[in-house]
């Protein structure tokens, strides 16, 4: 059973609107103590795949770069040594055509044939050497890209759940109804009769309490609601409880839920990567 809860409402805020989804992603409180059917957990739904992606994108677009940069490193060196190639000819031709001058008066034209390939040999040599180094770069590079993206998804699934926890914080402080109206979907799943208990902040005691009678009738007709402060709460979440257990509906809670999620999102992907990799090697 998934321990998601989702609110229907869109908040918008016109500095974050790329962390919209973190408003509508509001998961599935936790149910403590309830008998319940083991199911199959859900795989990941669409919207907290494209937040993945999105991660993702942000990472490979930061190696990119680096490999950018890599490149065009190599292709410097790679100039600066056809550059000293040319002018180390043209200098051989010079020196070269005063030995053969010299070599063809004095007889010693197989010393200077020799020379030549020597000379010839370790150019290639030379050559040979740039070429592997400037491989050896780009692999590094290659290297670094998958590092990064590795080592930036569980920083980036922090950095991102932090941000939510914020525009979350602040949306509801802006907006109560808000916070009562997620009140009242956690209170309308205990469909039970007895008393149910709604824990609130210390501090949005009063605010709850005044709506005492609209929350109310999102539970059993048979039931009775009690609203008390908990000191756990710490935001405009709740947590309700009865004889058949709790919810757990703290904006922490789920959000660390989510984060859970992400992160292992993340682990599974590179485990694909990496067996992708070996069956190909």
């Amino acid at each position: 059973m998934s321990n998601l809860f989702k609110s229907s409402h869109v908040i918008a805020i016109e500095d974050l609107k790329h962390l919209q989804w973190e408003n509508r992603y509001v998961p599935a409180p936790v149910i403590e103590n309830e008998i319940v059917v083991e199911q199959e957990p859900p795989g990941p739904d669409d919207e907290t795949i494209s937040m993945r992606d999105q991660i993702l994108q942000d990472a490979e677009a930061f190696a990119e770069e680096r490999i950018k940069q890599a490149a065009e490193q190599s292709e410097i060196m790679l100039n600066d040594a056809r550059a000293q190639i040319d002018a180390w000819w043209l200098q051989k031709r010079a020196e070269d055509e005063k030995t053969v001058e010299a070599v063809r008066q004095s007889a010693y034209e197989q010393g200077y044939q020799e020379g030549f390939r020597h000379a010839e040999a370790e150019n290639s040599r030379k050559w040979e050497d740039t070429i592997s180094e400037s491989s050896q770069l780009l692999q590094q590079a290659y290297l670094m890209k998958e590092q990064i993206i590795q080592e930036a998804e569980p920083f980036l699934v922090e950095l991102s759940c932090a941000i939510a926890e914020k525009v979350l914080g602040k949306q509801l402080t802006i907006s109560p109804d808000m916070a009562l109206e997620l009140i009242r979907k956690c209170l309308s799943r205990k469909r039970e009769q007895g008393v149910i208990t709604l824990c609130v902040a210390p501090k949005y005691l009063s605010f709850v309490q005044a709506a005492r009678e609209e929350l109310a009738l999102a539970i059993d007709s048979q039931a009775e609601l009690q609203i008390l402060p908990d000191a756990t709460v710490k935001d405009h979440g709740c947590v309700i409880r009865s004889a058949f257990g709790s919810i757990d509906a703290r904006i922490d809670t789920q959000l660390e839920e989510i984060k859970r999620e992400l992160i292992q999102l993340a682990l599974q992907s590179e485990e694909r990567r990496l067996s992708d990799e070996h069956a190909q090697a």
